[in-house]
């Protein structure tokens, strides 16, 4: 908030600011249903609102709260088998945005709906965004925006291929339809957070593609590091 004191607006940090943080990791959960119980007895406590979804193959999610609560939640989370490195993304909202604190066992953390696909096997290369441009603007790179039309037609890079998704769960039948004219070429994958395109591009690898990117925290990772003078980005960035 802007505070006037001797006649200057100072800006001061309001206390009180609730934090929205979003966060996945893939990897193997031996029993993930036991990881449901626990997670939701030690994040009741904290006040928190949103969702978090755990399978075998990991956790996804977006919790709000205050700054010390979101940070003790993190903090547990980063307890998880294998989640010690859980990277997150946050964001300041004036009210809570979610209802209750839900967490969910679910079959895929993004639902994709194949059953062999698994990032933590195999895996695209990630491109940090600071490399990104010169990766899709090389003539021999077909990029690809992993996310639903909805989203694309509000927003994308330039140049980017809308596969015309309405779900993440169709994206296997177009990248089979079109596999034959991928593996000549590198393929560039990106989305919102990172998620999707990391699933996409462990998918395409199963198909025996070797030149397979995707941007490295997504969307908002891109511009976030990269100067709207160099961004290739065009309109804007749907977020849930």
């Amino acid at each position: 908030m802007l505070i006037l004191t001797h006649g200057f607006l100072v800006y001061i940090p309001y206390m009180n600011q609730i934090i929205v943080a979003t966060f996945y990791q893939f990897t193997h959960f031996g029993n993930p249903g036991k990881l449901c119980g626990e997670v939701q007895a030690n994040l009741s406590s904290y006040n928190l609102t949103g969702t978090v979804l755990i399978a075998g193959e990991g956790i996804n999610g977006t919790l709000a709260g205050s700054r010390t609560n979101v940070d003790n939640a993190l903090e547990v989370l980063r307890t998880l088998p294998n989640c010690r490195h859980l990277l997150h993304k946050e964001s300041p909202a004036k009210n809570m945005p979610f209802h209750r604190l839900k967490i969910r066992l679910k079959k895929e953390i993004i639902a994709m709906k194949i059953s062999d696909v698994d990032p933590i096997a195999r895996v695209g290369t990630y491109v940090s965004p600071e490399n990104w441009n010169s990766l899709i603007t090389d003539a021999e790179t077909i990029l690809i925006d992993t996310r639903n039309d909805f989203e694309v037609k509000i927003g994308s890079f330039e140049g980017a291929v809308n596969p015309g998704t309405a779900n993440f769960s169709e994206i296997p039948h177009w990248l089979d339809k079109h596999h034959t004219a991928l593996e000549k070429k590198k393929v560039a994958m990106f989305c919102t957070g990172g998620i999707r395109c990391e699933k996409a591009t462990s998918y395409l690898k199963g198909l025996g593609l070797t030149n397979v990117f995707h941007l490295k925290g997504g969307i908002l990772n891109y511009l976030e590091k990269i100067p709207k003078t160099e961004s290739l980005w065009q309109g804007e960035c749907f977020v849930f």
